[in-house]
């Protein structure tokens, strides 16, 4: 398998890898912007915006553009992040011109018809109380927003229902001229794919935009804070985040192999001592993610009411112990499950696809695997501790809590036992 990657004249760069003995491909667009990239007023319209995409272009209605990809057995969809908005289709190999037409075109020549915006509208209202009521997805937004308060970064993607009731449609012609622009798209394809026959595709789709001077988003500030919202739930659910590093910090692959091992899977210390052991939880999980300039290293845990006060002090207490006495078993179990998870997900072309617009949107190439399994066998039992240990020096940590939670420790009592 080989990777190419092409930029045209614009900045719109493609990057392929073709996958031998695949009869399909995935291909996508990849778009550096998204949530973090909103202006106050502006909350949720990355969103919306992605979901106006499927609702009709200057040669095709909605349901054209779902039966241009169904009618030949393929599947389009679309997901928007704090940092990247992607469109993308699975197909079979003789079809990737025509996934690439309709992505193309649904990017390119949007309608934003007053009355498809109305219908829309409706939908993401109900998605954003479908989120509401479910309150291990709530949580986490309110997680975001304590670490980051106050920032387009620390703010919900769905947006608050009153904002996303004012939309008009000058506000997604606005969003689109001063984010999509092709010195921010990368196309990314990989399966049964030619190389050079989708450059030729790209060229004539994309190569006629014009790039622009874009708005840098603002720089992220971890504060850290709580946010506890008592209701009458079966659960008392509670997430806790502290700071870690931006992606292209080396110490993200420390971070990474310290949040699988603390909370990664059923061999855990979380899971062991929490689940295990105590039979505080059925479901408890750490794990880390990564923007241009932060991180966050998350937890959580749903418990009883009764429970909830005990599995707090224990979390912090599990996160103290590892500065001491993570093993080198320990490190080494949690590489292992970071390197099979990176090479399994390789076996998917989907997965591949969305790899390739990451990289280059971080680095701007693509490095080979063997570069990042050595990042990841280069992390020491040492740097695992050290990097624990950092957090609870640190003191900063933030807390969302949510159902019957009114005897929950406070962040400041919980920190303080982090550091104790």
């Amino acid at each position: 398998m080989s990777v190419d990657l092409h930029r045209l004249p614009n900045g719109f760069r493609i990057v392929t890898e073709r996958m031998p003995g695949l009869k399909s491909a995935s291909i996508g667009i990849w778009i550096m912007a998204g949530g973090r990239n909103e202006r106050p007023e502006e909350n949720g319209i990355a969103h919306f915006l992605e979901h106006m995409a499927f609702k009709g272009t200057e040669k095709r209605t909605t349901l054209q553009i779902a039966e241009a990809i169904e009618d030949v057995g393929g599947y389009i969809n679309a997901y928007t992040g704090r940092e990247m908005t992607a469109y993308y289709a699975r197909v079979l190999e003789a079809d990737v011109p025509l996934a690439l037409d309709v992505l193309a075109d649904i990017l390119l020549n949007p309608l934003f018809e007053p009355a498809e915006i109305e219908v829309e509208r409706g939908v993401i209202l109900q998605e954003i109380g479908q989120v509401l009521d479910t309150p291990d997805d709530v949580i986490f937004d309110w997680l975001q927003e304590v670490s980051y308060p106050g920032q387009a970064i620390g703010r919900s993607l769905l947006g608050p229902a009153e904002r996303v009731s004012a939309f008009a449609r000058d506000d997604f012609f606005s969003f689109v001229a001063r984010h999509y622009t092709p010195d921010r798209m990368i196309l990314s394809a990989a399966g049964a794919v030619d190389h050079d026959e989708i450059v030729r595709l790209a060229e004539t789709l994309f190569g006629h935009l014009s790039s622009s001077p874009h708005e840098a988003p603002q720089p992220a500030q971890f504060t850290g804070g709580e946010r506890r919202e008592v209701k009458r739930l079966e659960q008392a659910h509670m997430a806790l985040a502290f700071e870690g590093p931006g992606y292209r910090d080396p110490a993200i692959y420390t971070a990474q192999i310290f949040s699988t091992a603390l909370g990664g899977g059923m061999s855990s210390r979380l899971f062991q001592e929490l689940r295990e052991k105590r039979g505080l939880c059925y479901t408890v999980f750490a794990q880390t993610g990564a923007y241009a300039d932060t991180g966050l290293i998350t937890l959580y845990a749903g418990t009883s009411a009764a429970q909830i006060g005990e599995l707090a002090d224990l979390t912090m207490a599990e996160i103290a112990r590892s500065a001491q006495d993570m093993t080198p078993a320990e490190v080494a179990r949690a590489r292992v499950q970071m390197k099979a998870g990176l090479l399994m997900g390789l076996e998917s072309p989907s997965n591949r696809a969305e790899r390739l617009a990451r990289l280059v949107a971080i680095w701007d190439r693509v490095p080979v695997v063997e570069e990042t399994i050595a990042h990841i066998d280069a992390v020491t039992t040492g740097d695992v501790r050290d990097f624990a240990g950092h957090l609870a020096e640190a003191g900063r940590a933030a807390l969302a809590l949510y159902g019957p939670v009114a005897k929950a420790p406070a962040l400041d009592a919980l920190q303080g036992r982090l550091a104790a």
